[in-house]
């Protein structure tokens, strides 16, 4: 049972709701062995006092090869020959079958993934544009362009790595579509909500688009098996009818690599915090950070302040901390919670113990950890 952890573990089809976070009494830590944080409330977590780390490197490069690879795939219509040979047919062929080298690449979300794959598209020959809300700087020979649409009308490829928020949600559907070259391809490695599947349906039967790869849906199934069908999207037996479409079951970060990297990452931000209290990195809390603790000295003790942001807080605290030589502090919020760590010498067991009891009585604690 979750109440009974101090942390908890979570994959993308772990949901932790409010409904369950509520019932976890003591649960200190959250980790999300995914870059993903959607299956988790980060907000009501937060409220809780409860932390939410994630993984976001450890699969950019894993993520950036497969887009590299499924590019190549398309422009030579492999997957197709592939299941024909399969089948028995020997079908040679060369026509709308292209080089990658000189192509255009256009990437929507220039982030950990979209940087990555910026420089191996450059590495086959390709020219690289990409459309980010933030103003990035380009690596390598990159462009950065002011509209999506300009990125749309230029690309012979269009690959998309946002995160999941209610701006990208349905960001691709008819007009982008419409927008884009004749003969050109889109890749979806980033989230099943981004892309409006029946429209990518018409515009492939329609010619407008030569292929397209996808690796997220809408709807994906609970567990391995025959259960990528219509009942689960009712578009699926038509979208697997279509020619050079290349359709994965949600591997992009799924390499050996990029497990034990993410295994790694995230248990040692996990370990950080509830051995540290350093918050650096969390998705969902105030990234709070002091140098490590001194395990030679005796008689200190770190105080971990999880709070309301709301005026006076501070000012209650110290009073509290006060008798005592406080040797470093820091304190930061985001949104309506706040985080304080302080490091305290010179202080008795009997010390700590009203400390802990003074802390866990101020009126606006949303949880109190003392390390010692």
């Amino acid at each position: 049972m979750l109440t009974k952890l101090p942390s908890t573990f979570s994959r993308n089809k772990t949901k932790l709701t409010r409904n369950v976070l509520k019932h976890a009494k003591n649960l200190v830590v959250i980790g999300c062995f995914c870059i993903g944080t959607n299956q988790v409330d980060l907000e009501f977590a937060a409220d809780q006092g409860v932390a939410v780390f994630n993984s976001p490197f450890s699969n950019s490069r894993s993520v950036a090869e497969m887009t590299i690879a499924e590019i190549i795939t398309l422009s030579r219509q492999m997957g197709d020959r592939s299941i024909e040979l399969h089948n028995g047919i020997w079908n040679k062929v060369s026509a709308r079958c292209w080089e990658i080298r000189g192509k255009t690449l256009g990437i929507i979300g220039y982030g950990h993934i979209g940087s990555q794959l910026s420089v191996l598209a450059e590495a086959f020959g390709m020219n690289v544009l990409y459309y980010d809300i933030l103003m990035i700087m380009a690596l390598g020979t990159a462009k950065q362009v002011s509209t999506l649409e300009e990125l749309l009308n230029k690309s012979d490829f269009v690959s998309l790595h946002v995160p999941e928020t209610p701006e990208t949600k349905m960001m691709f559907g008819t007009p982008q579509f419409a927008a884009m070259k004749d003969g050109s391809y889109l890749i979806n490695n980033s989230r099943g909500s981004v892309v409006d599947i029946p429209a990518l349906i018409d515009a492939l039967k329609l010619g407008k688009l030569a292929g397209a790869a996808i690796d997220v849906y809408p709807q994906e199934p609970a567990k391995n098996g025959p259960f990528f069908n219509n009942q689960l999207n009712t578009w699926t037996s038509e979208l697997q009818s279509l020619k050079n479409i290349i359709l994965t079951p949600h591997i992009g970060g799924s390499t050996e690599e990029a497990q034990s990297a993410i295994g790694i990452e995230v248990g040692t931000a996990l370990t950080s915090y509830i051995n540290e209290g350093i918050s650096t990195g969390a998705v969902n809390f105030p990234e709070v950070s002091l140098r490590g603790l001194d395990l030679d000295q005796d008689n200190a003790v770190r105080v971990l302040y999880i709070h309301q942001n709301v005026p006076g807080v501070l000012k209650t605290v110290n009073n509290i901390l006060s008798d005592h030589n406080i040797e470093k502090q820091f304190s930061d919020s985001r949104g309506d919670v706040a985080y304080l760590m302080a490091d305290i010498s010179g202080v008795t067991s009997e010390d700590i113990k009203s400390l802990y009891e003074e802390l866990n009585a101020t009126q606006y604690k949303i949880a109190v950890r003392l390390l010692y």
